[in-house]
């Protein structure tokens, strides 16, 4: 028998005491610091000990309180392993991180911008307007399509896209999530295939994993979904819906040619195939940048639009635009589950979208994601990283670091730092397969805490390696 390290001594060690009931669900382990004083280990083997529990589900490691000892119960027999809401565990476990906010701690795997880069909208000072626009009627449900003043602001604001409409195509919704929810209610029956990126949006794969649809992962190049693998999958499954996202790419911040985005649009008319189009960054980006819904005009394209990034994630206001039988449908849907959305939200983005205010504050938030995606490349090379594109201005990079196959570990390194990472797994159709791949919000790499800890962390690995 191959001689034990003495990480992995220690991690037998603790791991014993949890079999023998020494240490119980909710103990605490000794932190890194008490640990090496009372043992004399190196810092190094402590935190290779600990992450050797972490990641044989022995214990956990929580936001700046330290790792602690998990309950252990039987191995789930094939048949719960189906359930779609055990499928679904690593999404929800990574979207309540998002909703984590612990002072002192660095969260650049946090989805959305810093709320000093929203401030400027000053919510507070619309609320006269919106009661003026009719008191009465707040105390009701609203209608089934949306509020017909904020629907007008739509039409006007996705011409600026090149995507010219009528208020009857389009359905307000409570965000972009919610308008996935409805897509996949109306078009997404249980066991059928759907076409997604790979890496990809991963609330959208936990919605579908809910609905216990057969996901179908198309490869995300810096330029769009690899054409080639989509073909393949369409002829060998036959999938009726394809979701993707043309720009500011969540998790890679990459952007869809305009080549890829019209041989994408013939495979789509070739093979019936229906384009939703997640476009929740399109506040962070040029009004000119590519579309698939501008260049389809909204024939096999439903685009998924939302304000929870650029105004606000407490307003919950999105829409839907799509042809006007898919948006009447898709409008009945949501007054069945739902009755309406939130017409006092959805007043207050309608008085939004009407003052100029609002394009100041788009040409301020561009600015600031510009300057963030060069200072956090510049940052990232000084790391001697890898970057699966460089953009001129995304929210999001997607990176690998020196020495790093699974990112999963370097995540469970750097929570014991403080710093919340987004690893790549979660991201993907297979997140029990390492990924050395992680996102990073750039407006929170300029963090001394993040960078310090990759370089501990790369020294570490150097010194025991």
């Amino acid at each position: 028998m191959a001689r034990q390290t003495l990480a992995q001594q220690v991690a037998a060690a603790i791991a014993q005491q949890i079999t023998d009931g020494a240490l119980k669900a909710g103990d605490k382990l000794p932190s890194l610091r008490e640990y090496i004083r009372l043992h004399g280990h190196s810092k190094n083997t402590v935190i290779t000990a600990y992450e050797s529990l972490a990641a044989k589900g022995l214990v956990e490691a929580r936001h700046g309180q330290g790792f602690f000892v998990i309950k252990q119960i039987a191995a789930p027999v094939e048949e719960e392993e189906s359930q779609p809401y055990n499928r679904a565990l690593d999404t929800i476990w990574m979207m309540r991180q998002q909703f984590v906010r612990d002072p002192g701690h660095s969260h650049l795997g946090e989805g959305f911008p810093p709320v000093e880069w929203l401030m400027d909208m000053r919510l507070d000072k619309f609320h006269r307007q919106v009661v003026r626009a009719g008191v009465t009627t707040l105390f009701r449900y609203g209608t089934r399509l949306g509020n017909p003043g904020l629907r007008t602001r739509l039409v006007q604001k996705l011409a600026d896209y090149s995507i010219p409409l009528s208020p009857r195509q389009l359905v307000t919704t409570l965000g972009a999530n919610h308008g996935m929810d409805l897509v996949i209610r109306r078009y997404v029956p249980p066991g059928d295939p759907v076409l997604v990126e790979d890496p990809g949006y991963y609330p959208l794969f936990g919605k579908l994993q809910l609905q216990g649809a057969r996901m179908l992962g198309v490869p995300r190049e810096p330029d769009g979904p690899n054409l080639d693998v989509l073909e393949r999958l369409i002829k060998a499954h036959k999938p009726k819906l394809f979701f993707l996202q043309s720009i500011g790419h969540n998790p890679t911040g990459s952007d869809l040619s305009p080549a890829k985005a019209h041989q994408l649009l013939r495979i789509a008319e070739a093979h019936d195939l229906l384009l939703v189009e997640n476009d929740a960054m399109a506040d962070f980006k040029p009004s000119s940048s590519i579309k698939l819904s501008a260049l389809d005009q909204l024939q096999r394209t439903l685009y998924v639009g939302s304000f929870s990034k650029s105004v606000s994630a407490a307003l919950r206001v999105g829409f839907i635009a799509g042809s006007k039988q898919r948006i009447e449908e898709l409008a009945d849907i949501k007054m069945v589950l739902h009755n309406s959305g939130a017409e006092y939200s959805e007043r207050t983005v309608e008085v939004i979208l009407g003052e100029g205010h609002f394009l100041r504050h788009l040409a301020r938030l561009q600015d600031r994601l510009r300057q963030a995606t060069a200072d956090g490349l510049r940052l990232l090379d000084e790391l001697g990283a890898e970057v699966f594109c460089r953009p001129e201005q995304s929210l999001y990079l997607w990176a690998r670091f020196p020495g790093i196959d699974d990112a999963n570990l370097l995540t469970r390194q750097c929570l014991a730092r403080g710093v919340m990472l987004a690893p790549g797994a979660i991201f993907s159709t297979r997140p029990k397969e390492a990924a050395p791949w992680t996102r990073l919000n750039v407006a929170y790499l300029n963090d001394p805490l993040f960078s310090e800890s990759i370089r501990q962390i790369t020294r570490d690995r150097s010194a025991s390696g």
